[in-house]
């Protein structure tokens, strides 16, 4: 069993809002459904990061840009936008970390550059 981190900050404050909001009935039914997907998602990907729904697979040109492994595994699929959530191993050796949601790339041409993850460093800045 994987520990589910999100990665600081934006990740953090997304979620905690997010579960402040479904706490205190106070979500709109997009943010309903949304918390709904992703605690769907996460039960999954703690349990077995390979579980077949989640069709995780590694991002190679964000693996690149970012020096490690980049993860994107399926929060939903055939819809409009289908959102992917992005995440590493790590930083313990039994924890995945969240470091992104995002909209599923249309174009496939350069379609992860305008994917942007969490509180992560590109390679070629450092």
């Amino acid at each position: 069993m994987f520990k589910i981190r999100m990665g600081i900050p934006e990740m953090k404050a997304f979620w905690d809002d997010l579960l402040k909001k479904n706490t205190e009935n106070t979500a709109n039914k997009d943010e309903q459904l949304l918390f709904k997907k992703l605690g769907n998602c996460l039960r999954k990907l703690s349990t077995d990061p390979r579980y077949p729904g989640l069709k995780s697979h590694e991002i190679d040109e964000l693996t690149n840009r970012y020096g490690m492994k980049v993860w994107e595994s399926y929060l939903e699929n055939k819809t409009a936008g289908a959102m992917r959530i992005f995440w590493v191993y790590g930083p313990e050796r039994e924890d995945i970390t969240i470091i992104g949601l995002e909209p599923h790339p249309n174009d496939k041409k350069d379609a992860y550059e305008k994917i942007v993850l969490s509180g992560m460093e590109q390679k070629e800045n450092k």
